[in-house]
Protein backbone atom coordinates (compact mmCIF):
# COMPACT_ATOMS: atom_id res chain seq x y z
CA UNK A 1 0.00 0.00 0.00
CA UNK A 2 1.34 3.59 -1.17
CA UNK A 3 1.41 5.70 1.84
CA UNK A 4 1.77 9.48 1.64
CA UNK A 5 2.09 12.39 4.00
CA UNK A 6 2.36 15.85 4.01
CA UNK A 7 2.59 18.63 6.78
CA UNK A 8 0.26 20.66 8.36
CA UNK A 9 -1.02 24.34 7.02
CA UNK A 10 -1.53 23.51 2.65
CA UNK A 11 -3.93 25.37 0.20
CA UNK A 12 -3.92 23.77 -3.15
CA UNK A 13 -5.12 26.36 -6.40
CA UNK A 14 -4.16 24.56 -9.30
CA UNK A 15 -6.34 25.08 -12.01
CA UNK A 16 -7.70 22.47 -14.51
CA UNK A 17 -8.51 24.41 -17.45
CA UNK A 18 -9.41 22.77 -20.58
CA UNK A 19 -9.61 24.73 -23.85
CA UNK A 20 -10.62 21.72 -26.01
CA UNK A 21 -9.16 23.32 -29.70
CA UNK A 22 -9.47 26.90 -31.00
CA UNK A 23 -12.11 27.98 -28.20
CA UNK A 24 -10.45 31.94 -27.00
CA UNK A 25 -12.38 30.77 -23.53
CA UNK A 26 -10.94 28.19 -21.49
CA UNK A 27 -13.31 25.56 -19.59
CA UNK A 28 -11.91 24.09 -16.75
CA UNK A 29 -7.11 22.73 -14.75
CA UNK A 30 1.36 23.71 -13.66
CA UNK A 31 3.63 24.39 -16.30
CA UNK A 32 6.90 25.75 -15.34
CA UNK A 33 9.82 24.45 -13.64
CA UNK A 34 9.10 27.03 -10.34
CA UNK A 35 6.42 28.92 -9.91
CA UNK A 36 6.67 32.27 -11.56
CA UNK A 37 6.44 34.93 -8.63
CA UNK A 38 7.58 38.88 -8.39
CA UNK A 39 10.73 39.17 -5.97
CA UNK A 40 10.81 41.55 -4.02
CA UNK A 41 13.48 42.52 -0.45
CA UNK A 42 10.65 44.91 1.17
CA UNK A 43 9.08 43.98 3.93
CA UNK A 44 5.17 43.48 3.07
CA UNK A 45 2.63 45.80 4.08
CA UNK A 46 -0.88 45.13 5.55
CA UNK A 47 -4.43 46.98 3.69
CA UNK A 48 -5.47 48.16 0.44
CA UNK A 49 -7.14 46.31 -2.25
CA UNK A 50 -6.17 45.21 -5.72
CA UNK A 51 -8.15 44.80 -8.37
CA UNK A 52 -7.66 41.85 -11.04
CA UNK A 53 -9.17 42.44 -14.86
CA UNK A 54 -10.12 39.13 -16.42
CA UNK A 55 -12.40 38.90 -20.17
CA UNK A 56 -14.56 36.09 -18.27
CA UNK A 57 -17.69 36.70 -16.35
CA UNK A 58 -18.37 34.06 -14.02
CA UNK A 59 -22.02 32.00 -14.98
CA UNK A 60 -22.10 31.17 -11.31
CA UNK A 61 -20.18 30.62 -8.14
CA UNK A 62 -21.11 26.96 -7.73
CA UNK A 63 -18.01 25.16 -8.54
CA UNK A 64 -20.22 22.24 -9.85
CA UNK A 65 -22.40 24.01 -11.92
CA UNK A 66 -20.64 26.28 -13.66
CA UNK A 67 -18.83 25.69 -16.93
CA UNK A 68 -15.96 26.89 -15.86
CA UNK A 69 -16.05 30.56 -16.17
CA UNK A 70 -16.42 30.47 -11.94
CA UNK A 71 -12.49 29.56 -10.98
CA UNK A 72 -10.66 32.67 -11.21
CA UNK A 73 -12.82 33.78 -7.76
CA UNK A 74 -13.83 30.08 -6.75
CA UNK A 75 -10.15 29.06 -6.34
CA UNK A 76 -9.41 31.75 -4.16
CA UNK A 77 -11.89 30.99 -1.74
CA UNK A 78 -11.55 26.97 -1.97
CA UNK A 79 -8.58 24.28 -0.84
CA UNK A 80 -8.48 21.08 -1.65
CA UNK A 81 -7.78 17.14 -0.75
CA UNK A 82 -4.52 17.36 -2.47
CA UNK A 83 -1.67 20.32 -3.83
CA UNK A 84 0.50 19.51 -6.89
CA UNK A 85 4.17 20.82 -5.94
CA UNK A 86 4.77 23.24 -9.18
CA UNK A 87 8.52 21.86 -9.05
CA UNK A 88 8.33 18.28 -8.48
CA UNK A 89 4.46 17.81 -9.96
CA UNK A 90 4.20 15.02 -7.02
CA UNK A 91 0.88 15.22 -5.38
CA UNK A 92 0.92 15.90 -2.09
CA UNK A 93 -1.51 16.30 1.26
CA UNK A 94 -3.64 19.63 1.90
CA UNK A 95 -6.90 19.01 3.62
CA UNK A 96 -5.45 15.52 4.00
CA UNK A 97 -2.69 14.91 6.37
CA UNK A 98 -2.01 11.88 4.40
CA UNK A 99 -3.43 9.50 1.84
CA UNK A 100 -2.85 6.03 0.86
CA UNK A 101 -3.62 3.82 -2.25
CA UNK A 102 -4.11 0.35 -2.47
CA UNK A 103 -2.14 -2.23 -4.01
CA UNK A 104 -4.84 -2.79 -7.15
CA UNK A 105 -5.11 0.97 -6.96
CA UNK A 106 -9.39 0.91 -6.82
CA UNK A 107 -9.49 2.46 -3.08
CA UNK A 108 -8.00 6.00 -2.17
CA UNK A 109 -8.54 6.79 1.55
CA UNK A 110 -7.39 10.17 3.70
CA UNK A 111 -6.84 11.55 6.17
CA UNK A 112 -8.73 14.82 7.25
CA UNK A 113 -6.58 17.46 9.00
CA UNK A 114 -7.76 18.97 11.97
CA UNK A 115 -8.42 22.24 12.90
CA UNK A 116 -10.19 23.66 9.60
CA UNK A 117 -13.51 25.46 8.76
CA UNK A 118 -15.43 26.94 6.50
CA UNK A 119 -16.03 30.72 6.19
CA UNK A 120 -19.21 30.01 7.95
CA UNK A 121 -17.93 28.71 10.69
CA UNK A 122 -18.20 25.08 10.37
CA UNK A 123 -15.69 22.76 10.76
CA UNK A 124 -14.35 20.32 8.10
CA UNK A 125 -14.93 16.83 8.60
CA UNK A 126 -14.51 13.89 6.17
CA UNK A 127 -18.52 14.25 5.50
CA UNK A 128 -18.35 17.92 4.08
CA UNK A 129 -15.30 16.09 1.80
CA UNK A 130 -18.54 12.96 1.01
CA UNK A 131 -21.49 15.13 0.76
CA UNK A 132 -20.01 17.88 -1.87
CA UNK A 133 -18.78 14.64 -4.06
CA UNK A 134 -22.24 12.63 -3.89
CA UNK A 135 -23.31 16.37 -4.85
CA UNK A 136 -21.44 16.52 -7.96
CA UNK A 137 -22.29 12.81 -8.86
CA UNK A 138 -26.10 12.95 -8.48
CA UNK A 139 -27.62 13.80 -12.03
CA UNK A 140 -29.97 16.46 -10.24
CA UNK A 141 -27.05 18.70 -9.61
CA UNK A 142 -26.65 19.44 -12.90
CA UNK A 143 -22.65 19.42 -12.61
CA UNK A 144 -21.82 20.12 -16.19
CA UNK A 145 -18.18 19.49 -16.09
CA UNK A 146 -16.72 18.47 -12.62
CA UNK A 147 -18.89 15.14 -12.75
CA UNK A 148 -16.80 13.99 -15.36
CA UNK A 149 -13.32 14.17 -13.28
CA UNK A 150 -15.07 11.46 -10.54
CA UNK A 151 -16.52 9.27 -13.07
CA UNK A 152 -13.96 6.36 -12.30
CA UNK A 153 -15.63 6.73 -8.47
CA UNK A 154 -17.81 3.86 -7.67
CA UNK A 155 -18.17 5.13 -4.44
CA UNK A 156 -17.45 7.56 -1.50
CA UNK A 157 -17.51 6.61 2.48
CA UNK A 158 -16.68 8.86 5.39
CA UNK A 159 -16.99 5.83 8.53
CA UNK A 160 -15.96 8.95 10.41
CA UNK A 161 -15.02 12.43 10.72
CA UNK A 162 -11.44 11.92 9.90
CA UNK A 163 -11.27 9.27 7.62
CA UNK A 164 -12.68 9.94 3.56
CA UNK A 165 -12.37 6.74 1.56
CA UNK A 166 -13.24 6.63 -2.01
CA UNK A 167 -13.32 3.24 -3.57
CA UNK A 168 -12.95 3.44 -7.92
CA UNK A 169 -14.34 1.58 -10.40
CA UNK A 170 -10.95 0.66 -11.81
CA UNK A 171 -7.54 2.68 -11.14
CA UNK A 172 -7.17 5.92 -12.35
CA UNK A 173 -4.25 8.06 -12.25
CA UNK A 174 -5.32 11.30 -13.29
CA UNK A 175 -7.73 11.84 -10.32
CA UNK A 176 -5.00 12.82 -8.38
CA UNK A 177 -4.86 15.59 -10.49
CA UNK A 178 -8.76 16.73 -9.80
CA UNK A 179 -8.75 15.99 -5.92
CA UNK A 180 -5.88 18.94 -5.85
CA UNK A 181 -8.00 21.55 -8.10
CA UNK A 182 -10.46 23.57 -6.52
CA UNK A 183 -12.75 22.42 -8.54
CA UNK A 184 -12.70 19.31 -5.99
CA UNK A 185 -12.99 22.24 -3.15
CA UNK A 186 -15.51 21.05 0.03
CA UNK A 187 -18.36 23.20 0.15
CA UNK A 188 -20.49 24.32 2.82
CA UNK A 189 -23.76 21.88 2.95
CA UNK A 190 -25.11 24.79 6.15
CA UNK A 191 -24.62 27.46 3.13
CA UNK A 192 -26.06 24.88 0.65
CA UNK A 193 -28.72 24.12 2.49
CA UNK A 194 -29.17 27.89 3.45
CA UNK A 195 -29.38 28.91 -0.23
CA UNK A 196 -30.56 26.51 -2.46
CA UNK A 197 -30.72 27.47 -6.20
CA UNK A 198 -28.72 30.61 -4.90
CA UNK A 199 -25.96 29.47 -3.57
CA UNK A 200 -24.19 30.09 -6.46
CA UNK A 201 -24.41 33.62 -5.87
CA UNK A 202 -22.99 32.79 -1.93
CA UNK A 203 -20.57 30.56 -1.41
CA UNK A 204 -18.62 29.88 1.05
CA UNK A 205 -15.54 27.76 0.79
CA UNK A 206 -12.52 27.38 3.48
CA UNK A 207 -9.36 29.34 1.51
CA UNK A 208 -7.90 32.92 2.04
CA UNK A 209 -10.47 34.85 0.60
CA UNK A 210 -14.28 35.11 1.88
CA UNK A 211 -17.01 36.50 -0.84
CA UNK A 212 -18.69 39.91 -0.01
CA UNK A 213 -20.42 40.93 -3.42
CA UNK A 214 -21.15 40.25 -7.41
CA UNK A 215 -22.37 42.53 -9.63
CA UNK A 216 -23.19 40.27 -12.84
CA UNK A 217 -21.19 41.41 -15.92
CA UNK A 218 -19.12 44.14 -13.45
CA UNK A 219 -17.27 42.07 -11.04
CA UNK A 220 -16.94 40.10 -7.88
CA UNK A 221 -15.46 41.42 -4.63
CA UNK A 222 -13.78 39.21 -1.96
CA UNK A 223 -12.27 39.99 1.45
CA UNK A 224 -9.85 38.49 3.61
CA UNK A 225 -10.39 35.50 5.85
CA UNK A 226 -9.11 36.50 9.12
CA UNK A 227 -9.84 32.84 10.11
CA UNK A 228 -7.66 30.96 7.33
CA UNK A 229 -3.91 29.80 8.66
CA UNK A 230 -3.49 26.75 6.39
CA UNK A 231 -1.65 27.93 3.45
CA UNK A 232 0.18 25.96 0.81
CA UNK A 233 3.91 25.31 1.86
CA UNK A 234 5.26 27.21 -0.96
CA UNK A 235 3.36 30.84 -0.08
CA UNK A 236 5.45 32.70 2.30
CA UNK A 237 2.66 34.27 4.09
CA UNK A 238 0.67 30.98 6.12
CA UNK A 239 -1.85 33.04 7.52
CA UNK A 240 -5.11 35.40 6.23
CA UNK A 241 -4.00 37.78 3.34
CA UNK A 242 -2.06 41.09 3.54
CA UNK A 243 -4.72 42.62 1.55
CA UNK A 244 -8.10 43.80 2.81
CA UNK A 245 -10.31 42.76 -0.54
CA UNK A 246 -9.70 41.22 -4.20
CA UNK A 247 -11.41 42.98 -6.71
CA UNK A 248 -12.47 40.65 -9.84
CA UNK A 249 -13.44 42.99 -12.47
CA UNK A 250 -14.56 42.04 -15.70
CA UNK A 251 -13.18 43.30 -18.78
CA UNK A 252 -14.04 41.15 -21.96
CA UNK A 253 -12.73 43.70 -24.29
CA UNK A 254 -8.59 43.68 -24.53
CA UNK A 255 -7.59 46.85 -25.60
CA UNK A 256 -10.08 48.33 -22.93
CA UNK A 257 -8.25 46.21 -20.52
CA UNK A 258 -4.88 47.18 -21.14
CA UNK A 259 -6.25 51.06 -21.33
CA UNK A 260 -7.55 50.30 -17.52
CA UNK A 261 -4.00 48.81 -16.60
CA UNK A 262 -2.65 51.96 -18.28
CA UNK A 263 -4.57 54.39 -16.33
CA UNK A 264 -4.73 52.60 -13.39
CA UNK A 265 -7.50 51.20 -12.75
CA UNK A 266 -7.06 47.70 -12.58
CA UNK A 267 -3.50 46.10 -11.25
CA UNK A 268 -3.67 43.08 -12.50
CA UNK A 269 -4.47 42.12 -16.31
CA UNK A 270 -5.03 38.42 -17.14
CA UNK A 271 -4.54 36.96 -20.53
CA UNK A 272 -2.73 39.52 -21.75
CA UNK A 273 -2.56 39.25 -26.03
CA UNK A 274 1.12 38.48 -27.12
CA UNK A 275 1.12 41.90 -29.56
CA UNK A 276 0.64 43.76 -26.17
CA UNK A 277 3.98 42.50 -24.47
CA UNK A 278 6.48 44.41 -25.61
CA UNK A 279 4.98 47.39 -24.51
CA UNK A 280 5.19 46.36 -20.86
CA UNK A 281 8.29 43.75 -20.39
CA UNK A 282 10.88 46.66 -20.27
CA UNK A 283 8.67 49.31 -17.79
CA UNK A 284 9.27 49.82 -14.69
CA UNK A 285 5.89 50.68 -13.89
CA UNK A 286 5.08 46.63 -14.61
CA UNK A 287 5.78 43.32 -14.74
CA UNK A 288 5.34 40.74 -16.77
CA UNK A 289 4.14 37.42 -15.39
CA UNK A 290 4.52 34.45 -18.14
CA UNK A 291 4.58 30.56 -18.44
CA UNK A 292 4.50 28.63 -21.06
CA UNK A 293 0.44 27.01 -21.63
CA UNK A 294 0.53 23.36 -20.37
CA UNK A 295 -1.21 21.00 -21.95
CA UNK A 296 -1.21 20.07 -25.99
CA UNK A 297 0.99 21.77 -28.19
CA UNK A 298 -0.89 23.62 -30.53
CA UNK A 299 -1.04 21.24 -33.74
CA UNK A 300 -2.47 21.31 -37.34
CA UNK A 301 -4.39 17.85 -37.30
CA UNK A 302 -5.22 15.99 -40.44
CA UNK A 303 -8.44 13.67 -40.58
CA UNK A 304 -7.06 10.30 -40.43
CA UNK A 305 -10.13 8.77 -41.24
CA UNK A 306 -9.89 10.51 -44.88
CA UNK A 307 -8.23 8.70 -48.09
CA UNK A 308 -5.79 11.44 -48.42
CA UNK A 309 -3.96 10.91 -44.99
CA UNK A 310 -4.36 7.24 -44.61
CA UNK A 311 -0.89 7.25 -45.92
CA UNK A 312 1.88 8.24 -43.72
CA UNK A 313 4.07 9.31 -46.43
CA UNK A 314 1.78 12.48 -47.41
CA UNK A 315 1.24 12.88 -43.53
CA UNK A 316 5.10 13.30 -43.06
CA UNK A 317 4.86 15.51 -46.19
CA UNK A 318 2.56 17.89 -44.53
CA UNK A 319 4.32 17.60 -41.59
CA UNK A 320 7.46 19.27 -43.78
CA UNK A 321 5.39 21.56 -45.55
CA UNK A 322 4.66 24.03 -42.12
CA UNK A 323 7.23 26.75 -41.34
CA UNK A 324 6.75 26.76 -37.53
CA UNK A 325 8.96 29.44 -36.93
CA UNK A 326 7.40 31.51 -39.43
CA UNK A 327 4.06 31.28 -37.83
CA UNK A 328 5.28 32.08 -34.28
CA UNK A 329 6.79 35.28 -35.69
CA UNK A 330 3.72 36.04 -37.31
CA UNK A 331 1.10 34.83 -35.24
CA UNK A 332 2.85 35.06 -31.77
CA UNK A 333 4.93 38.13 -32.40
CA UNK A 334 7.79 35.64 -31.53
CA UNK A 335 6.19 34.99 -28.26
CA UNK A 336 6.38 31.31 -28.10
CA UNK A 337 9.04 28.56 -29.66
CA UNK A 338 8.63 25.64 -31.81
CA UNK A 339 6.57 22.43 -30.57
CA UNK A 340 9.27 19.45 -30.65
CA UNK A 341 6.29 17.42 -29.01
CA UNK A 342 2.76 16.41 -28.93
CA UNK A 343 2.67 17.61 -25.54
CA UNK A 344 4.17 21.36 -23.85
CA UNK A 345 6.69 22.14 -21.94
CA UNK A 346 6.95 21.49 -17.74
CA UNK A 347 4.19 18.46 -18.46
CA UNK A 348 4.83 15.30 -16.90
CA UNK A 349 6.04 13.49 -19.96
CA UNK A 350 7.61 16.34 -21.81
CA UNK A 351 10.78 15.20 -23.52
CA UNK A 352 12.48 17.73 -25.96
CA UNK A 353 14.69 14.96 -27.55
CA UNK A 354 11.91 13.71 -28.87
CA UNK A 355 11.40 16.19 -31.25
CA UNK A 356 14.27 14.02 -33.50
CA UNK A 357 11.30 11.71 -34.01
CA UNK A 358 9.29 14.95 -36.09
CA UNK A 359 10.12 16.30 -39.16
CA UNK A 360 12.10 19.16 -39.97
CA UNK A 361 10.45 21.87 -42.69
CA UNK A 362 11.79 20.70 -45.69
CA UNK A 363 9.41 21.65 -48.78
CA UNK A 364 11.68 20.25 -51.71
CA UNK A 365 11.75 16.55 -49.07
CA UNK A 366 7.54 17.17 -48.95
CA UNK A 367 7.16 17.26 -53.05
CA UNK A 368 9.41 14.55 -53.49
CA UNK A 369 7.32 12.10 -50.72
CA UNK A 370 4.20 13.80 -53.02
CA UNK A 371 4.76 12.58 -55.77
CA UNK A 372 6.53 9.32 -54.80
CA UNK A 373 2.53 9.32 -53.47
CA UNK A 374 1.06 9.88 -56.18
CA UNK A 375 -0.29 13.63 -55.89
CA UNK A 376 1.31 15.11 -58.70
CA UNK A 377 1.00 18.79 -60.04
CA UNK A 378 -0.73 18.94 -63.26
CA UNK A 379 -1.76 21.83 -65.52
CA UNK A 380 -3.38 23.82 -63.34
CA UNK A 381 -0.66 23.88 -60.53
CA UNK A 382 -2.43 21.47 -57.86
CA UNK A 383 -1.91 18.36 -56.83
CA UNK A 384 -4.14 15.24 -59.05
CA UNK A 385 -4.01 11.72 -57.84
CA UNK A 386 -6.69 9.60 -59.80
CA UNK A 387 -8.62 12.16 -61.56
CA UNK A 388 -8.78 13.87 -58.11
CA UNK A 389 -7.28 17.02 -56.79
CA UNK A 390 -5.73 17.42 -53.56
CA UNK A 391 -8.71 20.27 -52.30
CA UNK A 392 -8.85 20.10 -48.68
CA UNK A 393 -11.58 21.42 -46.03
CA UNK A 394 -10.02 23.23 -43.70
CA UNK A 395 -11.69 24.00 -40.26
CA UNK A 396 -11.47 27.21 -37.97
CA UNK A 397 -12.08 29.69 -35.87
CA UNK A 398 -11.56 33.82 -35.79
CA UNK A 399 -8.99 33.23 -32.87
CA UNK A 400 -6.50 31.00 -35.20
CA UNK A 401 -7.43 33.00 -38.60
CA UNK A 402 -4.08 34.14 -38.92
CA UNK A 403 -2.28 30.66 -38.38
CA UNK A 404 -4.97 29.55 -41.10
CA UNK A 405 -3.98 31.65 -43.73
CA UNK A 406 0.06 30.92 -43.25
CA UNK A 407 -0.91 27.27 -43.22
CA UNK A 408 -2.89 27.75 -46.38
CA UNK A 409 -0.27 29.36 -48.31
CA UNK A 410 2.41 27.24 -47.09
CA UNK A 411 0.57 24.32 -48.43
CA UNK A 412 -0.67 26.34 -51.58
CA UNK A 413 3.02 26.84 -52.77
CA UNK A 414 3.29 22.94 -53.19
CA UNK A 415 -0.03 22.52 -55.45
CA UNK A 416 -2.60 22.06 -52.46
CA UNK A 417 -5.96 23.67 -52.09
CA UNK A 418 -7.42 23.85 -49.02
CA UNK A 419 -10.87 26.21 -48.24
CA UNK A 420 -10.72 27.82 -44.69
CA UNK A 421 -14.24 27.59 -43.06
CA UNK A 422 -14.06 30.08 -39.88
CA UNK A 423 -16.81 29.02 -37.37
CA UNK A 424 -17.30 30.83 -34.01
CA UNK A 425 -16.72 28.22 -30.62
CA UNK A 426 -19.80 26.35 -30.50
CA UNK A 427 -20.14 25.61 -33.81
CA UNK A 428 -16.58 24.91 -34.57
CA UNK A 429 -16.59 22.26 -31.72
CA UNK A 430 -19.82 20.92 -32.93
CA UNK A 431 -18.19 20.46 -36.40
CA UNK A 432 -14.87 18.82 -35.76
CA UNK A 433 -16.36 16.43 -33.46
CA UNK A 434 -18.53 14.66 -35.99
CA UNK A 435 -15.15 15.08 -38.33
CA UNK A 436 -16.85 17.43 -41.05
CA UNK A 437 -13.15 18.78 -42.16
CA UNK A 438 -10.02 17.68 -43.40
CA UNK A 439 -7.63 20.02 -41.84
CA UNK A 440 -7.86 21.79 -38.52
CA UNK A 441 -5.82 23.08 -35.56
CA UNK A 442 -6.40 21.60 -31.90
CA UNK A 443 -4.94 22.21 -28.29
CA UNK A 444 -6.03 21.22 -25.35
CA UNK A 445 -4.68 22.87 -22.28
CA UNK A 446 -4.44 20.65 -19.30
CA UNK A 447 -2.30 20.21 -15.86
CA UNK A 448 -2.29 16.87 -16.39
CA UNK A 449 -0.79 14.39 -19.39
CA UNK A 450 -3.91 11.81 -19.22
CA UNK A 451 -5.55 14.60 -21.96
CA UNK A 452 -3.53 12.79 -24.04
CA UNK A 453 -6.19 10.11 -23.90
CA UNK A 454 -9.06 12.49 -23.76
CA UNK A 455 -7.71 13.59 -27.41
CA UNK A 456 -6.12 10.30 -29.27
CA UNK A 457 -7.48 7.37 -27.46
CA UNK A 458 -9.43 5.70 -30.08
CA UNK A 459 -12.31 4.85 -27.83
CA UNK A 460 -12.58 9.25 -28.18
CA UNK A 461 -13.39 8.79 -31.86
CA UNK A 462 -16.75 10.75 -31.79
CA UNK A 463 -15.63 13.16 -28.90
CA UNK A 464 -12.67 14.84 -28.47
CA UNK A 465 -10.33 12.66 -30.52
CA UNK A 466 -11.65 14.43 -33.79
CA UNK A 467 -8.16 13.77 -35.94
CA UNK A 468 -9.33 10.00 -35.25
CA UNK A 469 -6.00 8.53 -34.21
CA UNK A 470 -6.49 4.77 -34.49
CA UNK A 471 -3.55 2.84 -33.49
CA UNK A 472 -3.51 0.09 -30.89
CA UNK A 473 -0.15 0.38 -29.72
CA UNK A 474 -0.88 4.28 -28.77
CA UNK A 475 -3.88 2.81 -27.01
CA UNK A 476 -1.87 0.71 -24.80
CA UNK A 477 0.92 3.15 -24.07
CA UNK A 478 -2.49 6.03 -23.13
CA UNK A 479 -4.11 3.36 -20.94
CA UNK A 480 -0.52 2.29 -18.92
CA UNK A 481 -0.79 6.31 -18.38
CA UNK A 482 -3.88 6.78 -17.10
CA UNK A 483 -3.97 4.03 -14.68
CA UNK A 484 -0.24 3.89 -13.23
CA UNK A 485 0.04 5.85 -10.04
CA UNK A 486 4.15 5.22 -10.32
CA UNK A 487 5.51 8.81 -11.53
CA UNK A 488 8.28 7.21 -13.92
CA UNK A 489 6.09 4.57 -15.18
CA UNK A 490 3.18 7.50 -16.50
CA UNK A 491 6.28 9.69 -17.58
CA UNK A 492 7.99 6.27 -19.76
CA UNK A 493 4.40 5.80 -21.08
CA UNK A 494 3.42 9.10 -22.42
CA UNK A 495 7.32 9.93 -23.56
CA UNK A 496 6.48 6.31 -25.91
CA UNK A 497 2.90 7.45 -26.47
CA UNK A 498 4.37 11.02 -28.38
CA UNK A 499 7.23 8.78 -29.77
CA UNK A 500 4.76 6.67 -31.41
CA UNK A 501 2.77 9.28 -32.99
CA UNK A 502 5.28 11.46 -34.35
CA UNK A 503 6.81 8.67 -35.99
CA UNK A 504 3.56 8.45 -37.57
CA UNK A 505 3.14 12.11 -38.32
CA UNK A 506 -0.06 11.36 -36.97
CA UNK A 507 -0.20 15.66 -36.53
CA UNK A 508 2.19 18.27 -36.81
CA UNK A 509 2.91 20.42 -33.96
CA UNK A 510 3.38 23.86 -34.44
CA UNK A 511 4.34 25.63 -31.28
CA UNK A 512 4.14 26.39 -27.94
CA UNK A 513 2.63 29.30 -26.80
CA UNK A 514 2.65 31.42 -23.78
CA UNK A 515 0.10 33.21 -21.00
CA UNK A 516 1.10 36.63 -19.76
CA UNK A 517 -0.20 38.49 -16.91
CA UNK A 518 1.00 41.81 -16.39
CA UNK A 519 1.07 43.53 -13.01
CA UNK A 520 1.38 47.09 -11.59
CA UNK A 521 4.76 47.45 -10.01
CA UNK A 522 2.59 48.64 -6.62
CA UNK A 523 1.85 44.99 -6.17
CA UNK A 524 4.25 42.88 -5.01
CA UNK A 525 4.02 39.23 -4.54
CA UNK A 526 2.20 37.80 -7.27
CA UNK A 527 2.67 34.14 -7.56
CA UNK A 528 1.48 32.34 -10.74
CA UNK A 529 1.84 28.22 -10.39
CA UNK A 530 -1.24 28.05 -12.11
CA UNK A 531 -3.68 29.10 -15.15
CA UNK A 532 -4.48 31.95 -12.76
CA UNK A 533 -2.45 34.30 -10.69
CA UNK A 534 -2.86 33.73 -6.79
CA UNK A 535 -2.70 36.04 -4.07
CA UNK A 536 -1.88 34.86 -1.15
CA UNK A 537 1.43 36.49 -0.72
CA UNK A 538 0.12 39.69 -2.20
CA UNK A 539 0.39 43.26 -1.11
CA UNK A 540 -0.05 46.75 -2.02
CA UNK A 541 3.21 48.91 -1.71
CA UNK A 542 1.81 52.31 -0.65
Amino acid sequence: MKTVRGKRGIISVLLIMICLSLVGGCSSQSGTPVPDQQTDSVKPQSGGTITVASFIDPDTLDPHKSVGTDQLVTWQMGGSLLYKDPVTKEFKPYLANHYTISEDGKTMTFTIRKGVSFQDGTPLTAKSFKDTYDRILNPRTNAKQVRTFLEPVKSVKAPDNDTLILELNEPSASILDFLSTGSSQPLSMKAIEKYGDDYGRNPVGVGPWKFESWKPGEGVTLVRNEAFHWAEPFYKNQGPPKLDKLVVKTISDSSVMMSALDNGSIDVAMYVPARNIKKYRNNPKYQVLERYRPGLSFTLRMNLSKPEFQDVQVRKAFNMLINKEAIIQAALMGEGKVAQTIIGPGMLGYDKSLGTYGYQYDVDEAKKLLDAAGWKVNGSGLREKDGKTLTLAFLSTPTYDKEAQLVQAMLGEVGIKSNIQNLEAGTYINEAVKGNFDLTFGTATFEDPSIMYMSFHSNQIGAYNYASVKDEIVDALLEKGQTAFDMEVRKMAYEEAQKRMMEQAYLIPIYNDKLFTVVNSRVKGVTWTSYVPMFNDSWVQK
